[in-house]
């Protein structure tokens, strides 16, 4: 469970909510169905014609990214040395029944290739092409809630202005006033919170969640690459370990005709 994630949700509306509540405002007055619909819909729905459905779909399955930390890349390093001492001391087919049984797809299929006998450089130009097609897929579901935010205050002033216009068409029934201004006012704060509470900050952390799991694949390639070139498990833990030193910055590629480390 990603804690940050819930710290921010209950800091970011806890700090709305409470404000509202220290002005003197009736959390009442917030509970506005219409609004909600609104808003929710208004933007949803917009977002909804921007993207296939396939993207639509896996967009709402990475929500739970955003919940979720990232695996341990210290534990896969120590899972591709133990792959590397096995096959320094048995041979590289000896990792045919760990590719046969690994549930992560990627490492499956690099493992594979190795065993297969491809070669080093052909091993690692296959699983970039694989890498960088996947990284494109997982971002089209940052750049769903991207733009689900951007529609959302806009969606928020409709509201905002069906509310109004309720209002100037009852004028003269004061009973409808008040609900009508609440409308207005209520659907337009919906639309920013919608924007800035949960879809660009669940955007964000799709992203972050994006790059680490780049990371982890690169590390993936980095590591059965120099198993297949039959370098020295120690070393490859070396090489390995240069990935964590922080994201984003560029990384150590795999060098394919590096002399085998004794």
């Amino acid at each position: 469970m990603d804690i940050a994630t819930l710290i921010g949700l209950t800091m970011g509306l806890g700090a709305i909510i409470g404000g509202a509540a220290l002005e003197g405002l009736h959390l009442n007055a917030l509970m506005q169905p219409t609004a909600a619909l609104i808003v929710l819909g208004g933007t949803f729905g917009a977002a909804f014609i921007s993207f296939p459905l396939d993207v639509v779909m896996g967009a709402f399955k990475d929500i739970k990214k955003t919940l979720t930390t990232s695996p341990s890349n210290d534990d896969l390093i120590a899972e591709i040395c133990g792959y590397a001492a096995k096959a320094r001391k048995n041979g590289i087919i000896a990792l045919e029944q760990d590719a046969q049984s690994h549930g992560d797809r990627f490492m499956k299929k690099a493992i594979s290739l190795s065993v297969d006998g491809v070669e080093p450089k052909d091993i690692k130009e296959l699983m970039e092409i694989e890498l960088g097609v996947e990284e494109e897929h997982a971002k089209m579901s940052a750049e769903f809630f991207e733009a689900a935010g951007g529609y959302a205050p806009t969606i928020g002033i409709i509201g905002a202005v069906l509310g109004l216009i309720h209002v100037m068409s009852n004028l003269e029934d004061t009973s409808k006033l008040g609900a009508g201004i609440a409308v207005a006012f209520v659907a337009t704060i919906y639309g920013l919170i919608t924007a800035n509470i949960l879809c660009l900050p669940a955007a964000t952390k799709i992203k972050h969640r994006i790059k680490d799991e780049m990371v982890r694949k690169e590390i993936i390639i980095a590591g059965i690459v120099a198993i297949q070139n039959g370098e020295n498990p120690r070393f490859i833990e070396e090489r390995l370990k240069s990935y964590l030193g922080g994201h984003g910055g560029d990384k150590p590629s795999v060098t394919v005709d590096e002399e085998t480390s004794k």
